[in-house]
């Protein structure tokens, strides 16, 4: 196996974890289609959970999904009933 085989084999490899990322700020808000204030207003009052990584701000797959969760059911709430 040459050296280039086996770095995109153990790249590859790699691909079999099962866990879900970490998204920054940025991509947080490109996913849920807010704004990169929002969202550090948000973890502010701690509607949205993150985590420090050195000085970076990281965001787990899994939360957005809660806070995502957390928005549609303000939605619902909000939202009046048709009869």
């Amino acid at each position: 196996m040459t050296p280039t085989t086996a770095a995109v084999n153990a790249h590859t490899g790699r691909a079999d974890l099962d866990v879900e990322p970490f998204y920054t700020v940025r991509e947080s808000g490109e996913i849920l289609r807010i704004g990169r204030s929002k969202l550090y207003e948000e973890m502010a009052q701690g509607r949205l959970k993150a985590i420090k990584v050195g000085r970076a701000t990281r965001i787990p797959a899994e939360w957005l999904k809660d806070y995502r969760d957390l928005l549609i059911a303000e939605g619902l709430e909000a939202a009046p009933c048709p009869n």
